[in-house]
This record gives C-alpha cells, sequence and structure tokens, in this order.
C-alpha cells in the first residue's frame, strides 16, 4: 500500500510504502505543545518506508527518557509533518493529522494517559457539527 501526505500549504509532501508498525495517541506535555491540542495521534514506520520531498525545519528536545526527539514541521504553514527519536533510530512516526487518506487506520495504543487533561474527550452534552456552524459569537 502507498500513502501520501502534506503539510497544510502543500510545500512539504511525503510518500509512504507499507503500513506503520504501529498507531498510537499520545498525550505527553510535548506533544499536546506541539499540537496546540490535547494529543497527537501519529503512525510509525520504518524510515526507509518514506520517501520526504520540500524543505523543514526541526526542533530538537531532550525527553524525559534521555533520548533526543526531533519535530520537523513546514517552515511556511508550521504544520507537523515528522516526529523521530533516538530510541528508534531507523523509525519516524508521521501525523495522521497530514495524510491524505488514513481511514484504515485506528489507534493501536495510548501512551502518558496519565498526562490526559480532563477536557480532552467529547462531552455526551456537546453540540456537534459535521462541518462549520454558520454563527457569529455575540458582542459582549
Amino acid at each position: 500500500m502507498t500513502r501520501t501526505g502534506r503539510c497544510m500549504c502543500g510545500a512539504v509532501t511525503y510518500k509512504i510504502e507499507g503500513d506503520p508498525i504501529v498507531v498510537a495517541q499520545c498525550h505527553c506535555e510535548e506533544c499536546r505543545r506541539v499540537s496546540g491540542t490535547g494529543h497527537t495521534v501519529g503512525a510509525m514506520f520504518r524510515a526507509e518506508q518514506v520517501d520526504i520531498s520540500g524543505r523543514f525545519e526541526q526542533y530538537v528536545y531532550t525527553s524525559s527518557k534521555d533520548s533526543q526527539v526531533t519535530k520537523a514541521f513546514c517552515p511556511n504553514c508550521g504544520s507537523p509533518v515528522f516526529g523521530r527519536n533516538t530510541n528508534a533510530t531507523e523509525h519516524m512516526t508521521l501525523p495522521l493529522g497530514t495524510m491524505d487518506n488514513a481511514d484504515d487506520l485506528e489507534v493501536q495504543v495510548v501512551i502518558f494517559d496519565r498526562d490526559k487533561q480532563h477536557w480532552d474527550v467529547l462531552p455526551e452534552t456537546a453540540v456537534i457539527f459535521e462541518t462549520q456552524p454558520d454563527w457569529k459569537p455575540e458582542k459582549g
């Protein structure tokens, strides 16, 4: 199977040959901050399966396990492109949200559940819209 994906502006694209090793949802502080929400969802592949085109920037930090984690992103639109970790040098993780089609993928593991934020759920009382609703905030 061939998978494709891109950043929001299309300056960085990728092609992946084959299936992921695992699909994980992560609630650690770093993933929350890089996503701007409560978690990330990524598919880990062997690096040799992934072909990335376009210019990207990288941010490197030290994890709680003392590994070096690289988060790559598009310098144009800021979209996350991939992550790498020195504890798994032959692998890379790509965010499902950047894939053109991830319909066949499902979260298999959740990590750092202890760090999950209480608001990172869909409450049963929430009004849910299929698309952007036609409303404007009231002046207050």
